[in-house]
Protein backbone atom coordinates (compact mmCIF):
# COMPACT_ATOMS: atom_id res chain seq x y z
CA UNK A 1 0.00 0.00 0.00
CA UNK A 2 1.46 3.53 -0.82
CA UNK A 3 -0.08 5.03 2.17
CA UNK A 4 -0.59 2.93 5.56
CA UNK A 5 -4.23 2.82 4.85
CA UNK A 6 -6.70 4.16 1.97
CA UNK A 7 -10.08 4.45 1.55
CA UNK A 8 -10.33 1.22 -0.80
CA UNK A 9 -8.69 -0.88 1.94
CA UNK A 10 -11.21 0.83 4.52
CA UNK A 11 -14.03 -0.77 2.11
CA UNK A 12 -12.48 -4.24 2.18
CA UNK A 13 -12.10 -3.91 5.84
CA UNK A 14 -15.91 -3.03 6.08
CA UNK A 15 -16.18 -5.70 3.43
CA UNK A 16 -15.04 -8.50 5.38
CA UNK A 17 -17.05 -7.45 8.66
CA UNK A 18 -19.85 -7.12 6.99
CA UNK A 19 -19.57 -11.10 5.93
CA UNK A 20 -19.05 -12.09 9.35
CA UNK A 21 -22.06 -10.39 10.98
CA UNK A 22 -24.18 -11.90 8.07
CA UNK A 23 -22.64 -15.38 8.44
CA UNK A 24 -21.97 -15.43 12.24
CA UNK A 25 -23.63 -13.02 14.00
CA UNK A 26 -27.21 -12.12 12.66
CA UNK A 27 -28.19 -16.05 12.66
CA UNK A 28 -27.52 -15.94 16.39
CA UNK A 29 -29.27 -12.81 16.87
CA UNK A 30 -32.21 -14.12 19.96
CA UNK A 31 -31.25 -17.79 19.14
CA UNK A 32 -28.61 -17.83 21.61
CA UNK A 33 -28.84 -21.33 23.76
CA UNK A 34 -28.13 -22.09 27.33
CA UNK A 35 -24.74 -23.12 26.32
CA UNK A 36 -23.80 -20.01 24.65
CA UNK A 37 -23.13 -17.05 26.47
CA UNK A 38 -20.43 -16.70 28.79
CA UNK A 39 -18.50 -14.59 31.54
CA UNK A 40 -15.01 -12.95 31.69
CA UNK A 41 -14.00 -10.48 33.90
CA UNK A 42 -17.67 -10.41 35.53
CA UNK A 43 -21.60 -10.92 35.59
CA UNK A 44 -22.14 -8.28 32.67
CA UNK A 45 -18.43 -8.43 30.90
CA UNK A 46 -20.11 -11.19 28.83
CA UNK A 47 -18.75 -13.39 25.60
CA UNK A 48 -21.18 -15.56 23.04
CA UNK A 49 -20.62 -18.26 20.46
CA UNK A 50 -21.23 -15.20 18.31
CA UNK A 51 -18.41 -13.74 19.26
CA UNK A 52 -15.56 -15.87 18.85
CA UNK A 53 -17.26 -16.85 15.69
CA UNK A 54 -16.89 -13.82 13.67
CA UNK A 55 -13.75 -12.79 15.31
CA UNK A 56 -12.26 -16.29 14.51
CA UNK A 57 -13.72 -15.41 10.12
CA UNK A 58 -12.71 -11.81 10.43
CA UNK A 59 -8.96 -12.88 11.43
CA UNK A 60 -8.55 -15.51 8.96
CA UNK A 61 -10.49 -12.43 6.40
CA UNK A 62 -8.06 -9.74 8.01
CA UNK A 63 -4.36 -11.86 7.83
CA UNK A 64 -5.29 -13.28 3.93
CA UNK A 65 -6.12 -9.39 2.98
CA UNK A 66 -3.65 -7.79 4.85
CA UNK A 67 -0.63 -10.16 5.81
CA UNK A 68 1.34 -7.43 7.07
CA UNK A 69 -0.92 -6.42 9.67
CA UNK A 70 -0.63 -7.67 12.88
CA UNK A 71 -4.23 -8.67 14.13
CA UNK A 72 -5.73 -7.63 17.59
CA UNK A 73 -9.18 -8.74 18.32
CA UNK A 74 -10.65 -8.55 21.64
CA UNK A 75 -11.36 -12.31 22.19
CA UNK A 76 -7.78 -12.97 21.05
CA UNK A 77 -6.24 -10.66 23.84
CA UNK A 78 -8.47 -12.09 26.24
CA UNK A 79 -7.08 -15.62 25.54
CA UNK A 80 -3.80 -14.41 25.43
CA UNK A 81 -3.45 -10.56 26.70
CA UNK A 82 0.03 -10.50 25.16
CA UNK A 83 -1.11 -9.97 22.53
CA UNK A 84 -1.92 -6.23 23.18
CA UNK A 85 1.61 -5.64 22.99
CA UNK A 86 1.33 -5.90 19.60
CA UNK A 87 0.33 -1.79 19.32
CA UNK A 88 3.83 -1.16 20.69
CA UNK A 89 5.88 -3.36 18.37
CA UNK A 90 4.17 -3.45 14.70
CA UNK A 91 3.99 -1.05 12.42
CA UNK A 92 0.78 -2.01 11.37
CA UNK A 93 -2.23 -3.65 13.38
CA UNK A 94 -6.23 -3.96 12.67
CA UNK A 95 -7.88 -3.86 16.15
CA UNK A 96 -11.80 -5.38 16.00
CA UNK A 97 -14.72 -5.76 18.20
CA UNK A 98 -16.32 -9.10 16.76
CA UNK A 99 -19.78 -7.70 18.92
CA UNK A 100 -19.31 -4.67 20.89
CA UNK A 101 -22.18 -4.74 23.08
CA UNK A 102 -22.17 -8.08 23.78
CA UNK A 103 -24.50 -8.07 26.86
CA UNK A 104 -26.97 -6.29 24.59
CA UNK A 105 -26.78 -9.17 21.88
CA UNK A 106 -27.33 -11.65 24.10
CA UNK A 107 -29.85 -10.51 25.76
CA UNK A 108 -31.79 -10.14 22.66
CA UNK A 109 -31.88 -6.25 22.31
CA UNK A 110 -31.25 -4.82 19.17
CA UNK A 111 -27.82 -2.52 19.77
CA UNK A 112 -24.64 -3.86 19.08
CA UNK A 113 -21.96 -3.57 16.55
CA UNK A 114 -18.70 -4.38 14.97
CA UNK A 115 -15.92 -2.21 15.20
CA UNK A 116 -12.30 -2.00 13.74
CA UNK A 117 -9.26 0.16 13.53
CA UNK A 118 -6.50 0.18 11.98
CA UNK A 119 -3.06 1.46 13.75
CA UNK A 120 0.13 2.46 12.00
CA UNK A 121 3.30 4.03 13.47
CA UNK A 122 1.15 4.52 16.95
CA UNK A 123 -1.48 6.37 15.70
CA UNK A 124 -4.78 5.51 14.83
CA UNK A 125 -4.94 6.24 10.73
CA UNK A 126 -8.50 4.34 10.01
CA UNK A 127 -12.20 3.19 11.49
CA UNK A 128 -15.20 1.77 11.02
CA UNK A 129 -18.57 1.02 12.88
CA UNK A 130 -20.86 -1.20 11.39
CA UNK A 131 -24.44 -2.12 12.35
CA UNK A 132 -24.92 -5.78 11.65
CA UNK A 133 -29.13 -4.87 11.56
CA UNK A 134 -29.02 -2.25 9.04
CA UNK A 135 -25.51 -2.46 7.40
CA UNK A 136 -25.22 1.19 7.84
CA UNK A 137 -21.57 2.30 8.81
CA UNK A 138 -19.54 5.11 9.97
CA UNK A 139 -15.95 4.75 8.64
CA UNK A 140 -12.74 7.66 8.71
CA UNK A 141 -9.51 7.32 7.38
CA UNK A 142 -7.39 10.21 9.03
CA UNK A 143 -7.63 14.26 7.53
CA UNK A 144 -10.42 12.61 5.31
CA UNK A 145 -13.06 13.19 6.85
CA UNK A 146 -15.92 10.91 8.46
CA UNK A 147 -18.56 9.70 6.56
CA UNK A 148 -21.82 7.67 6.83
CA UNK A 149 -23.43 4.94 4.34
CA UNK A 150 -25.44 2.67 3.56
CA UNK A 151 -26.50 -1.16 2.78
CA UNK A 152 -28.60 0.08 -0.08
CA UNK A 153 -27.82 2.49 -2.70
CA UNK A 154 -28.45 5.55 -0.83
CA UNK A 155 -25.22 7.91 -1.16
CA UNK A 156 -23.12 8.13 1.75
CA UNK A 157 -23.44 11.38 4.05
CA UNK A 158 -20.45 13.53 5.73
CA UNK A 159 -20.88 13.04 9.30
CA UNK A 160 -20.75 16.53 11.77
CA UNK A 161 -20.84 16.48 15.55
CA UNK A 162 -23.06 18.92 17.07
CA UNK A 163 -23.38 22.42 17.72
CA UNK A 164 -21.42 23.85 21.11
CA UNK A 165 -24.03 24.72 23.62
CA UNK A 166 -23.66 25.53 27.44
CA UNK A 167 -23.57 23.17 29.68
CA UNK A 168 -26.50 23.15 31.12
CA UNK A 169 -27.91 22.46 27.87
CA UNK A 170 -25.33 19.52 26.97
CA UNK A 171 -26.47 15.32 26.48
CA UNK A 172 -24.81 12.77 25.83
CA UNK A 173 -23.41 9.20 26.93
CA UNK A 174 -21.53 9.29 30.39
CA UNK A 175 -20.25 5.44 31.61
CA UNK A 176 -19.49 6.25 34.65
CA UNK A 177 -19.68 2.72 36.22
CA UNK A 178 -16.08 2.28 35.10
CA UNK A 179 -14.37 5.18 36.57
CA UNK A 180 -11.66 4.98 39.53
CA UNK A 181 -12.90 5.47 43.06
CA UNK A 182 -14.15 9.13 43.96
CA UNK A 183 -14.30 10.20 40.45
CA UNK A 184 -17.01 7.74 40.06
CA UNK A 185 -18.92 9.18 42.85
CA UNK A 186 -18.03 12.51 41.54
CA UNK A 187 -19.26 12.51 37.84
CA UNK A 188 -22.00 10.25 38.86
CA UNK A 189 -23.19 13.09 41.43
CA UNK A 190 -22.71 15.62 38.74
CA UNK A 191 -24.57 14.16 36.04
CA UNK A 192 -27.39 16.92 36.78
CA UNK A 193 -25.55 19.44 35.79
CA UNK A 194 -26.05 18.55 32.32
CA UNK A 195 -29.61 18.53 30.48
CA UNK A 196 -29.47 14.70 30.37
CA UNK A 197 -27.37 11.14 30.32
CA UNK A 198 -27.40 7.88 29.16
CA UNK A 199 -25.75 4.54 28.96
CA UNK A 200 -26.55 1.95 25.83
CA UNK A 201 -24.17 -0.16 27.18
CA UNK A 202 -22.82 0.04 23.45
CA UNK A 203 -20.19 2.05 22.61
CA UNK A 204 -20.40 1.70 18.85
CA UNK A 205 -23.67 3.31 19.00
CA UNK A 206 -22.69 5.83 21.16
CA UNK A 207 -20.55 7.48 18.90
CA UNK A 208 -23.22 7.05 16.12
CA UNK A 209 -25.07 9.68 17.94
CA UNK A 210 -21.89 11.98 18.70
CA UNK A 211 -20.76 11.94 15.31
CA UNK A 212 -23.76 12.49 13.83
CA UNK A 213 -24.70 15.47 15.87
CA UNK A 214 -27.66 13.76 17.58
CA UNK A 215 -25.79 14.09 21.28
CA UNK A 216 -23.06 16.35 22.88
CA UNK A 217 -20.85 14.57 24.71
CA UNK A 218 -19.34 10.66 25.31
CA UNK A 219 -17.10 10.14 28.89
CA UNK A 220 -15.57 7.07 29.53
CA UNK A 221 -13.56 5.23 32.33
CA UNK A 222 -12.36 2.10 30.77
CA UNK A 223 -10.01 2.49 27.09
CA UNK A 224 -9.66 -1.04 25.61
CA UNK A 225 -8.39 -0.20 22.18
CA UNK A 226 -11.53 -2.37 20.30
CA UNK A 227 -14.00 -0.26 21.99
CA UNK A 228 -12.54 3.26 21.47
CA UNK A 229 -10.06 3.90 18.87
CA UNK A 230 -12.60 3.81 15.77
CA UNK A 231 -14.96 5.37 17.27
CA UNK A 232 -12.57 8.84 18.51
CA UNK A 233 -11.03 8.78 15.64
CA UNK A 234 -14.53 8.97 13.87
CA UNK A 235 -15.62 11.43 16.18
CA UNK A 236 -12.39 13.93 15.33
CA UNK A 237 -12.80 13.69 11.55
CA UNK A 238 -16.47 14.54 12.04
CA UNK A 239 -15.09 17.75 14.06
CA UNK A 240 -15.20 17.03 17.50
CA UNK A 241 -12.49 17.34 20.10
CA UNK A 242 -11.60 14.81 22.30
CA UNK A 243 -8.65 13.85 25.25
CA UNK A 244 -7.78 11.92 28.31
CA UNK A 245 -9.23 13.26 31.76
CA UNK A 246 -6.08 15.14 32.21
CA UNK A 247 -6.39 16.76 28.77
CA UNK A 248 -3.34 14.65 27.66
CA UNK A 249 -4.10 12.84 23.62
CA UNK A 250 -5.09 9.64 23.60
CA UNK A 251 -2.73 7.07 22.25
CA UNK A 252 -3.99 3.52 21.20
CA UNK A 253 -1.74 2.15 23.75
CA UNK A 254 -3.99 4.00 26.32
CA UNK A 255 -5.78 1.48 28.33
CA UNK A 256 -6.50 3.93 30.88
CA UNK A 257 -6.99 7.78 31.92
CA UNK A 258 -10.75 8.28 30.76
CA UNK A 259 -11.71 9.85 27.57
CA UNK A 260 -13.86 12.90 27.19
CA UNK A 261 -15.38 13.81 23.59
CA UNK A 262 -17.04 16.78 23.13
CA UNK A 263 -18.21 18.90 20.16
CA UNK A 264 -15.30 21.55 19.88
CA UNK A 265 -12.38 22.25 22.68
CA UNK A 266 -14.16 25.09 24.51
CA UNK A 267 -17.16 22.99 25.20
CA UNK A 268 -14.48 19.95 26.28
CA UNK A 269 -12.94 22.78 28.99
CA UNK A 270 -16.27 23.61 30.17
CA UNK A 271 -17.44 20.29 30.46
CA UNK A 272 -14.05 18.94 32.27
CA UNK A 273 -14.35 21.27 34.47
CA UNK A 274 -18.70 20.83 35.57
CA UNK A 275 -17.73 16.97 35.20
CA UNK A 276 -14.47 16.27 36.57
CA UNK A 277 -12.61 18.86 38.17
CA UNK A 278 -11.81 18.92 41.92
Amino acid sequence: MSVPFAAADLADLLAILTAAADTEILPRFQRLGDGDVGAKSGPMDLVTVADRAAEKRIAAAVTARFPEAAFVGEESVAEDPARLGLLETTDLAIVVDPIDGTFNFASGLPLFGVMAAVVAGGETVAGVILDPLTGSHMTAVKGEGAHLGFRDDRPARRLRVAAPAPVAEMHGCISWSYMPGSLRDTVAARQSRLAATYNYRCAAHEYRLAATGACHLLAYGKLMPWDHLAGALIHTEAGGFSAKFDGSPYRPTDISGGLLLAPDEASWEALREALLAD
